[in-house]
């Protein structure tokens, strides 16, 4: 069964994000990190959190994996990646590891 990480970045107070390095730097790194291993990545801008609400989240990055085996493959070799969140933000990423249905 497919595997989904998705890292969400919540808004807060005294937080920013730069987008821009997110999808030019980051986003790259984390292929050269685990790209061998994703069998897709998708990265969703917050732009509302309904109508007439701000977004509660920066940004959702969703990678999808194979199977277990293939995360669990994956998983050591974010360091790099990991390394790099506080050259784009200071809010603190939250994940959420699922089946996709």
């Amino acid at each position: 069964m497919a595997l989904s990480i998705q890292v969400l970045y919540p808004v807060g107070d005294d937080t920013h994000f730069d987008m821009d390095y997110y999808l030019a730097k980051h986003m790259p790194l984390v292929g050269e990190c685990i790209g061998e291993h994703l069998e897709s990545t998708q990265v969703t801008k917050g732009v509302a959190g309904g109508p007439d609400q701000p977004p509660a989240f920066y940004a959702i990055a969703t990678m999808t994996f194979a199977d277990k085996a293939a995360m669990d493959a994956a998983m050591p070799k974010m360091g790099p990646a990991l390394a790099d969140i506080p050259n784009y933000t200071n809010t603190t990423p939250q994940m959420l590891i699922g089946e996709v249905a």
